[in-house]
């Protein structure tokens, strides 16, 4: 049985993937910080008593900004695989929490290469990039494509990405980066654009909210699916060789588009809801991202399961459902609106 940890896997992506990993009879060991509430939510589901005799999912406490507990944990588990999920991954927050970013986004990735190294454990590393990465660098992008950051949460990605082939080289660890773009689905953090306007969707239905209130609706995403995108991560590991690959669809849409197909899902006009507030533009934006995903899909054979319309249609149901309503119930009270 191959043992898994995962630090951040109370987040969307960590839970998909662990959900993923027990599929395919893995041990998974999960790494959480510790609060004074229960921030599980999104692993409940897998989630047993690690005293019962099939458990196969368990849990630490630990943090990116302490090396020594990570030490430790790499030590106790001694993982055949590591996926290093966790950051401060909001980018619109960098801005007003620049050193907490670059404390956990990047020098979190080198207390955790050197809690490897020095383990000296036989183990592979994914670190999970982001699109946010190449900023301004025309599309679409690829391995190949330059590094134009825009926020601090992308220039700390960019150091603990370089830091990682670096490890590689020097070291010879089996070290991974996935260069991620926007991946999304009903687990997204409810403080992200693609989420906030799907809960707005079902909020204003229910009669719980007037208008949705957005910044720049012309910023343009490569979006997916978050279950599709865990299994590259996954797939990357499970290569002869460490390399980098860029993860995403190949097609982009604008957060008007994703706005509007929210909107029409339910049977309402986008625009009689949303409005712009300058609360929400960045310092600095990133206006087009597009994947150019051709190497992923030719040296691991991973292609994207879930369009860019079904993806927005699960994560509107989901939130219809949370608001007790069918889609045919919503679009009933929708057409009274």
């Amino acid at each position: 049985m191959k043992r898994a940890l995962i630090t951040g896997i109370t987040g969307q992506d960590g839970s998909h993937l662990a959900d993923l990993l027990l599929s395919k009879d893995y041990e998974v060991h999960g790494i959480r910080r510790r609060a004074s509430t229960f921030n599980t939510s999104r692993i409940d589901h897998i989630y047993v008593d690690p005293h019962e005799e099939d458990a196969r999912l368990f849990l630490h406490y630990g943090d990116m900004s302490d090396g020594s507990q990570l030490a430790r944990v790499i030590r106790e588990i001694e993982p055949d695989e590591v996926y290093n999920l966790a950051a401060q991954s909001h980018v619109g927050v960098s801005f007003f929490q620049p050193e907490y970013t670059g404390d956990i986004d990047a020098l979190g990735v080198v207390r955790l290469l050197e809690a490897i190294r020095k383990a000296e454990v036989e183990t592979k590393l994914y670190q999970a990039g982001t699109s946010e990465m190449f900023g301004d660098s025309p599309p679409p992008q690829s391995e190949d494509t330059r590094f134009r950051p825009r926020s601090p949460y992308a220039a700390a990605k960019v150091y603990a990405y370089w830091m990682v082939a670096n490890y590689r080289e020097a070291y010879d660890m089996f070290a991974a980066n996935g260069i991620l773009f926007n991946h999304e689905g009903e687990r997204r953090g409810e403080t992200f654009a693609t989420r906030k306007i799907t809960q707005a969707v079902a909020k204003i239905v229910a009669g719980k909210q007037d208008a949705l209130y957005m910044g720049n609706l012309d910023a343009v995403r490569d979006w997916g699916y978050a279950g599709d995108y865990v299994k590259a991560m996954w797939m990357m590991l499970q290569a002869d060789e460490a390399d980098d690959f860029v993860i995403g669809t190949g097609e982009s849409h604008s957060v008007r588009d994703f706005c509007a197909m929210a909107f029409d899902h339910v049977g309402l006009d986008w625009d009689r809801f949303v409005l712009t507030d300058p609360i929400y533009f960045r310092p600095t934006d990133v206006e087009y991202l597009q994947a150019d995903p051709s190497k992923a899909r030719g040296k691991l054979g991973w292609v994207p399961e879930t369009t860019f319309e079904e993806l927005v249609h699960l994560m509107v149901e989901y939130d219809l459902s949370a608001e007790g309503m069918t889609l045919d119930e919503a679009r009933t009270k929708a057409a009274s609106l």
